[in-house]
């Protein structure tokens, strides 16, 4: 099994609990609707894989009631706690599939990160009852790629560097950050059907900055390390995160769900 000091964006961190928070400010609506619009109700048996922290869990524990389930796994598991579903230990890349006859199995910001995405797919695909839906949502920094897209000043163009510099990191760390506009066809070529997606992204917002600030001091020493930004580069811009927090944007959020024969 793979630890998460393997991944560039670490859950060991105290930043990963921020970004977890800030995430679920940001996607969880949309997240929450999609499912609403499979039909998803009590008795339900669902698997939210690498969940990171619990607020999807928790919300799908809430519409499945008591009579169905909910199992949500990680790699590191510190971030989840919670009442109504069950945790456990599991790479979705390397470890069998933690059960069968799932009616829900959703993953969001997982397979870009995870090497063994091919894998990863056909193990969440095997743990589908017929007629379950997949719901994947993965971040693809090439469909926006830009921190400030309206680049107007200095400061904009050096938070534009340090997201170039960001993205170079996640590729030597074995992300694919293309791999969101891919999961159509990948359902598509699974098996799947009904399968549709849609993408979206907050183009402005305070939680946009934060995300970048806290996502920043996360990759502060990667950075660094691989002469992709200096400290003093990444002081001033953490200081203008904080002066000017309406000016970040996130990457884009592919959005893909299909339903197993």
């Amino acid at each position: 099994m793979r630890s998460t000091s393997d991944y560039l964006l670490d859950n060991q961190q105290p930043e990963a609990g921020e970004r977890f928070d800030l995430l679920a400010r940001m996607f969880n609506s949309g997240t929450f609707r999609r499912i609403e619009s499979l039909g998803i109700t009590a008795g339900w048996r669902c698997w939210e894989v690498g969940a990171g922290g619990s607020s999807i869990p928790s919300w799908l524990a809430q519409q499945v009631g008591p009579d169905g389930e909910v199992l949500a796994t990680d790699i590191d598991v510190r971030w989840l706690s919670g009442d109504g579903f069950q945790v456990r230990h599991h790479d979705v890349a390397a470890d069998p599939a933690p059960g069968a006859g799932f009616d829900l199995v959703h993953a969001r910001a997982v397979l870009t990160h995870v090497p063994g995405r091919d894998q990863a797919l056909s193990t969440m695909i095997a743990a589908l009852r017929p007629g379950g839906w997949l719901v994947l949502e993965d971040v693809d920094p090439g469909l926006q790629p830009l921190s400030c897209p309206d680049e107007q000043t200095p400061e904009h163009r050096r938070a534009n560097r340090l997201r170039q510099g960001f993205r170079t990191l996640l590729t030597h760390r074995g992300a694919d950050v293309a791999y969101g506009r891919t999961i159509p066809r990948r359902l598509n070529e699974a098996g799947l059907t009904d399968v549709q997606a849609e993408a979206y992204f907050p183009l402005s917002s305070p939680d946009c900055a934060a995300l970048e600030a806290a996502t920043i001091r996360l990759i502060r020493n990667d950075l660094i390390t691989d002469n992709l930004a200096t400290a003093d580069e990444i002081d001033a811009h953490l200081r203008y995160i904080a002066t000017d927090p309406g000016q970040f944007a996130t990457s884009a959020m592919v959005t893909a769900w299909g339903r197993k024969k």
